[in-house]
């Protein structure tokens, strides 16, 4: 399966409502001009909390996945106000939900939207290893996860353009199985335990310095 994924951030002064009013408007335009096999978004549609757990970032972003793309598609996307860039991905889906609701509607819950690249002193296939088959299996028992979109970058498309290896969506039921600590380490008792745990795996493969963590939601526009 053929899967590009833009990454589009918001300009100055834009509102989070105008961004989004942008994105689906790009994204619905490019749907009925290229009849992708599939579109959606994930985008960050409100400020995250001031005080979190999760270092997510204050700015604007949506990450547009196109399913079997056409090869005019990518130029729209590079032409948009804020783009950042154009990955080829492989997409792998350790856990998925079972979509009940209409294309074009808001996925319930939220969505941990998470750029990572590779840390710098691991060779790629030791990242591929950690991040495959040690943080995917931690995480599924871990936290919440409702829906794990998990898009190993296999090509850049774009110049000028950050160099992420992982393009990580994470979804919960709910916004709180996500922003509540309890809910998304566990109780009390574990909770520490629990984090400490995850930070040890995550910092054995990601380059924290570069990593982008972001509170969103996802829209799917059309599904095969």
């Amino acid at each position: 399966m053929n899967k590009e994924i833009y990454l589009v951030q918001g300009v100055d002064m834009e509102s989070y409502q105008d961004f989004s009013d942008r994105i689906f408007a790009v994204v619905a335009k490019a749907n009925s001009t290229f009849n992708p096999d599939a579109i959606k978004f994930t985008i960050t549609e409100k400020a995250p909390p001031a005080i979190s757990i999760i270092p997510f970032s204050k700015r604007k972003l949506a990450a547009i996945s196109v399913y079997n793309p056409h090869a005019a598609i990518c130029e729209v996307f590079k032409n948009i106000a804020g783009f950042r860039g154009a990955y080829k991905v492989e997409e792998a889906l350790p856990v998925s939900y079972q979509k009940t609701w209409i294309d074009g509607e808001r996925t319930p819950g939220a969505c941990l939207l998470t750029l990572i690249s590779k840390k710098k002193n691991i060779d790629y296939a030791t990242f591929l290893h950690r991040w495959h088959n040690g943080h995917t299996p931690l995480s599924l028992k871990i936290h919440p996860l409702w829906n794990y979109v998990r898009n190993e970058v296999k090509e850049i498309l774009t110049e000028n353009t950050t160099a992420f290896n992982g393009i990580v969506e994470e979804q919960m039921r709910t916004a709180s199985d996500l922003l509540n600590p309890l809910k998304f380490f566990g109780n009390p008792l574990i909770i520490i335990p629990r984090m400490i745990t995850v930070y040890a795996d995550t910092k054995s493969f990601i380059d924290y310095s570069s990593m982008e963590t972001y509170l969103a939601a996802e829209y799917l526009i059309k599904t095969k």
